[in-house]
């Protein structure tokens, strides 16, 4: 079963787990993602924009990872939206090809979650 498939699974939470720097809480899918793929560095990236997009409770997050490594985080507000904030990867080991999540009143949660 590959990651993916492993993410579609959760379909709700049964705990909220902390953020690196504890303004946001996590999904028990979520925390799955960041410790199957290592990527705790994306919760902060996500993190580390909630000052500037306060206000916004509702945020989809995700990444697009180019056949270089190089990747694009993104956030925006709904799906038909143009991002309203990017920062650029030089390098990343994420991997899935693109992946999206919530953030929704600081709770960040996979799609399936919602």
């Amino acid at each position: 079963m590959g990651l993916e498939e492993e993410l579609s699974q959760f379909i709700g939470t049964t705990q909220y787990h902390p953020s690196t720097f504890g303004t946001l809480n996590i999904t028990d899918g979520v925390h799955y993602l960041r410790e199957k793929a290592n990527c705790y560095w994306f919760m902060d990236v996500i993190e580390s924009y909630q000052p500037q997009l306060k206000g916004i409770g509702f945020q989809i997050w995700g990444i697009k990872v180019n056949e270089d490594k190089t990747a694009m985080v993104y956030c925006k507000e709904d799906s038909d939206k143009e991002p309203i904030t990017t920062q650029k990867l030089e390098y990343t080991d994420f991997p899935l090809d693109k992946f999206e999540l919530y953030c929704i009143d600081h709770v960040v949660l996979l799609k399936s979650e919602y």
